[in-house]
């Protein structure tokens, strides 16, 4: 930035300051990001249209058209390239690194996240990877609502709500959910629901909405007529149903973290590459339906059009048997989670948004077409594909408010909406019985980094350790003599000491009070030692602990002040007095209230 720029930078800054208050230019912002994350949401689907469009209809046509399988593996290749040698940093994973960065980061997101995830989402997904757009378009809208924040000054409490508020406006402009995205945000963010968060996520999302409808024009992305109205005599099939879903939601945690875990096994990202495509490229060459974000195949089953999603499968020649359409549709449901897996394993860049949509609508219509084959009832199959979508969003991302409205918004359902709730609610129980966190959290909340609803948690989980840690305490050797030990006390103005050996590892304690009582015996001097006045300590930090965990050790020892080692070397004590005054500071910055 020139000199002249900075000048009318800060002079903007100190205006800003002094005729509007923070919470109002927040509201003037929301709006702000709300536009940039929706148009960065509109570049980034047309763009992956037109990379389709061209590789399916253009130039590369008859290529696909052979070849057609094979497309995917080049795209996850150029995409490891750009990432290695053009942006040359690690783009994480979309969601999990925004909870990440407001958790344990500030809401600090590095500036190139801004645009890195649109370039390689777009490479992945238009060449037929096999995941979804949703999570690179909230990564990038995150990244420009911290940017913004940052550069305007602003708290983090306020930094964190711009973060949401370009998340709903990225997601309300790529699915046009103006709803969903508000939900999204407040569910999956944690965001304490007030006046002060509400209004800023509102303007944002309808912000996104707008440009969406700008640029696209106003549409459902998959329209839906309903042909039978909701009978109440089937809420029991229903409920059926949201068992089911959570049962592969289950499902989809476990082969989503195994792949990934296999992936991570191997060093070389080349390697990666080349096996994740070419295993990726194996599973489309049986199974087409697999390629891309897949929302084709969701628009075929919600509209009955069944013949046209087995279409080209290397097992469907001469489909007639409903048996048979029941169990290639059930291997959509069974494999997209692979596809998936791979896709993102390998080296691709996306979202789990679709895939998640996509099993859940193929769930839904072989539920319904194995009831009506057995006989036992007569329900409704793109029905039950459209609230297979909420059943399976609700349990993959816990999230069953934003499974709800989403599914009402991206299809028009309306008049299902009671079964949405019941099916939605239903899977979110199940699966949270048995998995308490997301796909998106997981990791996260193994490592005490997630910010949850929960307040005193979610204060916990912003507080760092190391800001904590005292380290002004006068070490002594536990082969120092009474006499040398009275030297140091003299010295300190702590009443406390670490016992550290040659190595500077912990030996033990000593407290002032331990030895007050012959401390002037001068008789004693040279025949006592620290050894055999130190003891061990109540309980011992280690540095990587989260905040809660810390907390734990002091309530159970009832100790004020505990050591804290890194890799075996002690580094400082942290004491209760300390803790809770970061405690209350951090809390009035998490709420904004004093």
């Amino acid at each position: 930035m020139s000199a002249p720029a900075q000048t009318v930078y800060r002079r903007f800054l100190i205006w800003r300051a002094r005729h509007w208050s923070e919470d109002r230019f927040v509201l003037f912002l929301a709006v702000v990001v709300g536009i940039l994350s929706g148009a960065v949401a509109v570049l980034l689907k047309n763009t992956v249209h037109a990379v389709g469009h061209f590789i399916r209809e253009g130039q590369l046509r008859l290529l696909h058209e052979q070849y057609g399988y094979a497309f995917p593996l080049f795209g996850i290749v150029l995409t490891v390239w750009l990432v290695r040698n053009l942006i040359r940093a690690p783009l994480g994973d979309g969601v999990p690194a925004t909870l990440l960065a407001i958790s344990k980061r500030n809401g600090l997101i590095p500036a190139y996240k801004m645009w890195a995830s649109i370039l390689t989402s777009a490479v992945t997904v238009g060449f037929g990877g096999s995941v979804g757009l949703e999570g690179p378009t909230v990564s990038t809208g995150s990244a420009i609502g911290s940017n913004l924040a940052r550069s305007m000054r602003l708290s983090y409490r306020s930094r964190i709500l711009l973060i949401s508020c370009a998340t709903a406006g990225a997601l309300s402009s790529i699915l046009q959910t103006p709803i969903a995205a508000l939900v999204f945000a407040i569910e999956v963010f944690s965001l304490d629901l007030t006046l002060a968060s509400l209004v800023p996520l509102l303007l944002s999302s309808v912000s996104g909405a707008v440009m969406s409808i700008f640029f696209t024009g106003e549409g459902y992305l998959f329209p839906f007529e309903p042909t039978e109205l909701f009978q109440v005599n089937d809420l029991p099939w229903y409920g059926a149903l949201g068992v089911l879903a959570a049962l592969f939601s289950l499902y989809f945690n476990k082969v989503y973290f195994f792949v990934h875990d296999q992936f991570q096994r191997i060093g070389n990202a080349w390697i990666r590459a080349l096996v994740g495509g070419a295993l990726l490229g194996g599973l489309i060459y049986l199974i087409p339906p697999l390629y891309g974000e897949g929302y084709e195949t969701i628009n075929q089953l919600l509209s009955g059009r069944w013949d046209e999603v087995v279409e080209g499968w290397k097992f469907s020649e001469g489909v007639s048997s409903d048996w048979l359409l029941i169990a290639l549709v059930l291997g959509l449901v069974i494999f997209k989670v692979f596809a998936t897996s791979l896709t993102l394993g390998a080296g691709g860049v996306g979202g789990i948004f679709a895939p998640t949509l996509f099993m859940g609508s193929a769930l839904g219509f072989v539920f319904a077409r194995l009831i009506n084959q057995i006989g036992i009832a007569s329900i409704s199959e793109s029905n039950f594909s459209l609230v297979g979508m909420g059943a399976l969003l609700a349990g993959v991302l816990h999230a069953p408010l934003t499974a709800i409205f989403l599914i009402a918004e991206v299809t028009g359902g309306y008049e299902l909406f009671l079964p949405l709730m019941l099916v939605c609610t239903l899977s979110f129980a199940v699966v949270k019985a048995f998995v308490p966190h997301s796909v998106y959290a997981r990791q996260l909340a193994q490592r005490g980094e997630l910010i949850t609803h929960d307040k005193d948690k979610a204060v916990l989980t912003l507080m760092k350790l190391d800001t904590v840690i005292e380290n002004d305490f006068s070490p002594i050797a536990p082969d120092m003599t009474l006499g040398d030990l009275v030297q140091v006390v003299a010295q300190s103005k702590r009443n406390l000491f670490p016992v550290l050996d040659a190595d500077h590892k912990l030996e033990g304690i000593l407290l002032l009070d331990d030895f007050r009582h012959i401390m002037f015996e001068q008789n004693l001097y040279a025949t006592t030692w620290v050894r055999d006045l130190m003891s061990a300590p109540p309980s011992i930090i280690q540095a990587d602990e989260p905040m809660s965990r810390v907390i734990e050790r002091f309530q159970t020892s009832g100790a004020w002040n505990l050591p804290v080692i890194k890799d075996g070397v002690y580094i400082g004590f942290v004491s209760k007095s300390k803790l809770f005054t970061a405690y209350r500071k951090q809390l009035i910055d998490f709420s904004g209230s004093s």
